[in-house]
């Protein structure tokens, strides 16, 4: 593995346990996190996306976040594709991601139909199919992808 790999994992596996961290955080009253506690959620799995925004499009990817991706998203998670979805922004800029978002399940059989379950919130949202193309177009001109890791909840 090399080092860039390794930084990647350890950076994914740190803001994870920053999210658990928050979580009980809210718990003992000293955050609000809008994220249920993991004591109290059925969730086995987390599907974690990381992405960085292109330079100088951070607020614009956080709005596209918030006005796009989010209405999809709380469709998908209504149709039962997860528990829920809660995203992070890096305040550290030597991490390699700007925006992690952590889609916590219940089983496999959720991971295996997420991708298709958010597809297909995406077509009930917006039903035209040249409209959704040019969101996804201009998706990609704020951010990369800069990795994916499937996480197990341990309690």
């Amino acid at each position: 593995m090399n080092l860039r790999l390794s930084f990647r994992r350890a950076s994914t596996l740190g803001a994870l346990c920053a999210g658990v961290g928050l979580a009980a955080c809210r718990q003992s009253g000293v955050a609000a996190v809008a994220m249920p506690a993991p004591a109290a959620s059925p969730a086995t799995l987390a599907q974690v996306y990381l992405w960085r925004a292109r330079p100088g499009k951070v607020d614009e990817y956080t709005r596209y976040i918030r006005d796009i991706a989010a209405p999809i998203d709380e469709e998908a998670r209504r149709t039962g594709a997860f528990i829920s979805v809660t995203t992070y922004m890096a305040s550290d800029t030597l991490v390699p991601w700007t925006h992690m978002r952590v889609f916590l399940l219940k089983d496999s059989a959720q991971l295996r139909g997420l991708g298709a379950a958010l597809n297909d919130a995406g077509v009930r949202i917006q039903p035209d199919s040249v409209k959704r193309r040019q969101q996804s177009e201009y998706s990609a001109t704020l951010r990369d992808r800069v990795g994916a890791e499937i996480a197990t909840i341990v309690r």
